[in-house]
């Protein structure tokens, strides 16, 4: 089947077609690093890695590139807060956030730049924008000019006279021009020189900068929230095309929020869910699952609920995973019978969910589909092992494509001494001697496994 992606320019699922047969750019916006992230900053991360997965595995070559915001006017608000350096506080939250993501197991980008690292090449194009009368400086500020863009709220599907301006000034020819390069204000501790005066990138340049830097004047995926569809992408795109006089990214990909207690989960509603704290509590398979269960283009409803039906879920992958594992050493061939047939369908049927707008709910469901099969095979009896193992391995390699292959643990769980330093973390907890707990958690992951406190007692699951 034909990988077909929504397009948010177009309003409608359309064929994919990139640039070089085979081969696709998919470029996502990051996070701005000016605090801890919470569980809906990582759904883009989620989306990129798991939709390349699924690509490479059906033979596409991929490059993901996912920047890091490393200068922005909260970083310099937060930096003035705690009394450092903001430079110090963007380093160690693009540390944390780095962290946090990696613990998620799928990996990461092929390319992460960071604003403070593409300065020459912003410095450039913006010099290039007033240069062909795209933009223009104001007293050490420099704005894009919207009116030489024509297409402008194509993206975003809005009127120019119905636009609310991003920042009101003086300073610029008309109230929705946008800002490319800003003057050093007092308060930001960062700066660089440019022709205009000491300054430092705008927030939208930045992302123009970088995914034409590390994928060329032509995109072929250009991904985030559907939060930055205006005006930040609308702003990238106007700039970009500006720039190149080309088509920015072929396909526009946004995903929807994670919804916390009714409205969606961000920092300055005070709504949030730390992904480390949620990742210590839940394990990365719960949340990856989680928003597996969704359509990318949904949003994700984030409760107490959710989660315990998403456990409930897994548990039940885990389970036919732990009965299918006891065949995996026998020795005799497969047959291809009916459990191959099946399981090679099952393939091919969340193959096709997920080459169809990445229908990851549709994939999720053919696999369960699996499960009931694998189950009822088992049951019976009268199946050669050898099938049976067959058919969990196949499974397990689409449940990798979602993440979700860690929740595949061996036939005979944990070791004894495994499950013996569990729980004696566990009498620790009880005991508020948390110092030892922590210290008996880190001791459980190197040897390879996750403790999760669940409502209903604490589960080992391989790190």
């Amino acid at each position: 089947m034909t990988l077909r992606l929504y397009d948010s320019l177009r309003r409608s699922v359309v064929p994919v077609e990139p640039l070089v047969p085979g081969r696709l750019g998919l470029y996502v916006c990051g996070p701005t690093v000016y605090g801890p992230v919470h569980v809906g900053n990582a759904r883009p991360f989620v989306v990129a890695m798991t939709l390349a997965r699924h690509l490479r595995r059906t033979g596409w070559q991929v490059k993901v590139v996912s920047n890091l915001t490393d200068v922005n006017d909260k970083i310099y608000a937060a930096a003035l807060t705690e009394g450092i350096d903001s430079r110090v506080l963007a380093e160690r939250e693009s540390a944390r956030y780095i962290d946090d993501t990696t613990r998620l197991g799928l990996g990461r980008p092929d390319a992460e730049p960071k604003v403070t690292e593409a300065i020459p090449e912003i410095i450039a194009m913006v010099a290039q924008l007033i240069e062909g009368g795209h933009a223009y400086e104001a007293a050490g500020d420099v704005y894009f000019r919207v009116a030489d863009f024509p297409s402008y709220g194509a993206l975003s599907g809005q009127k120019i006279d119905e636009m609310q301006p991003e920042e009101i000034t003086s300073k610029k020819a008309a109230p929705l021009d946008f800002a490319l390069w800003k003057a050093t204000k007092e308060g930001e501790d960062a700066a660089w020189e440019s022709p205009w005066g000491p300054g430092r990138p705008a927030w939208h340049i930045e992302c123009s900068a970088m995914a034409l830097s590390a994928l060329g004047e032509e995109i072929d995926i250009h991904g985030g929230g559907i939060d930055l569809k205006f005006p930040h992408h609308e702003n990238e795109r106007a700039q970009s095309e500006s720039l190149t006089g080309r088509t920015f990214a072929r396909i526009w990909l946004h995903n929807g929020m994670l919804r916390f207690g009714g409205d969606k989960m961000s920092k300055s509603l005070g709504n949030i869910d730390r992904l480390g704290d949620a990742l210590d509590r839940e394990g990365p398979e719960t949340l990856l699952a989680l928003f597996a269960r969704a359509q990318y283009r949904s949003a994700v409803d984030y409760s107490p609920e959710s989660l315990m039906d998403v456990r409930r879920s897994n548990d039940r992958l885990r389970e036919v995973l732990r009965r299918s594992a006891r065949s995996a050493a026998d020795a005799s061939p497969a047959t291809g019978g009916a459990l191959a047939e099946a399981a090679a369908a099952g393939d091919a049927r969340f193959r096709s969910a997920l080459d169809d707008d990445f229908g990851t709910p549709e994939g999720l469901a053919s696999l369960f589909d699996l499960v009931r099969v694998i189950n009822a095979a088992i049951d019976t009896g009268d199946v050669v092992p050898a099938d049976v193992a067959q058919a969990r391995s196949l499974l397990v390699e689409c449940l990798a494509v979602l993440g979700l292959d860690g929740l595949a643990v061996s036939a005979d769980g944990p070791p004894e001494a495994v499950t013996r330093l569990m729980e004696q973390r566990e009498t620790a907890r009880i005991e508020r001697n948390f110092d030892l707990a922590d210290a008996l958690r880190d001791e459980l992951k190197a040897l390879g496994w996750v403790v999760q406190d669940l409502p209903d007692g604490p589960e080992l699951v391989p790190a």
